[in-house]
């Protein structure tokens, strides 16, 4: 299992915008890792008390960030990769924060190049969705 500092060291998120915590598993194509800092008030997407539901595909992002990175397989420093879009989004709670114990982030790639990758993408606590989606992911900006 890689730990939150692993993550930090492979992803352009560093501080309390690191959100994951750890991987639980990973192959070529899905990712899932183990976050629980929607219950920290020092997360620095919530807004006016609260972390809402949509902050979720951040979460998402981050770890297909990881995943990319894991792909990868090297040390180099992390790249800047862009969400360009998101689709077909589906929210099923309206909030995070109030949910105790961890949430489980996976990330699943359907398809994709050197370049741009789309993802499809989940966020579940205790075995139920909170939300869902599809996110189209650019790696180099200045390549397109």
């Amino acid at each position: 299992m890689l730990d939150r500092r692993w993550i930090a060291a492979h992803i352009p998120h560093q501080g309390d915008m690191c959100l994951l915590d750890a991987v639980l598993e990973w192959s070529d194509t899905v990712i899932v890792c183990h976050a629980v800092s929607h219950t920290s008030p020092a997360n620095p997407l919530r807004a006016e008390g609260r972390l809402g539901a949509a902050a979720g595909i951040e979460y998402a992002a981050q770890a297909m960030a990881v995943h990319g990175a894991l792909i990868a397989g090297d040390d180099a420093p992390p790249r800047q990769g862009y969400l360009t879009s998101v689709r077909s989004v589906s929210l099923h709670v309206g909030r995070l924060d109030d949910l105790p114990g961890a949430l489980d982030v996976r990330a699943e790639r359907l398809s994709g190049d050197g370049n741009h990758i789309l993802y499809q993408f989940s966020l579940a606590h205790a075995g139920r969705c909170l939300l869902e989606g599809r996110a189209a992911v650019v790696l180099d900006a200045t390549a397109l």
